[in-house]
């Protein structure tokens, strides 16, 4: 059975991990939140099937540190990074590694949305969460 689509949450920063989570829980998308890089990679399943929305800035595992061991496990969610800081190497970084948007904190939420939606967009071009 496959999993249901699932949004991921990763930020350091717990306001802004519960604020993200319920604007898209309130948008109809099923949320998980993580404080840490590495707890979101022991809990990913190797089915999961969703996106995910990755905090730069984090202490220990940092956002391109979780991205580059994500590609190592083998998993391939599309990436939503975000960052406080306008950092243009960590940026292109983040887009070598598999980012497929670069939004910066704090986050517009139409921008959050539309960004979500069209990596979560399947091939009718529906996004999931409205389906």
């Amino acid at each position: 059975m496959a999993s249901a689509f699932c949004v991921y949450v990763v930020d350091d920063d717990e306001s802004v991990r519960k604020a993200l989570s319920r604007l898209l829980c309130a948008s109809g998308y099923q949320v998980k939140a993580y404080a840490q890089g590495e707890q979101f990679l022991a809990e990913l399943a190797p089915d999961a099937v969703g996106c995910l929305l990755l905090d730069m800035t984090m202490p220990k595992l940092s956002g391109l540190q979780t991205q580059i061991r994500m590609r190592e496990l083998g998993r391939d969610l599309p990436v939503v990074a975000v960052s406080a800081l306008d950092d243009n190497q960590v940026r292109e970084r983040a887009r070598e590694l598999g980012a497929r948007f670069f939004l910066r904190k704090p986050v517009d939420d139409q921008a959050l949305m539309d960004a979500i939606a069209w990596v979560s967009a399947g091939d009718a071009g529906t996004p999931r969460a409205l389906r």
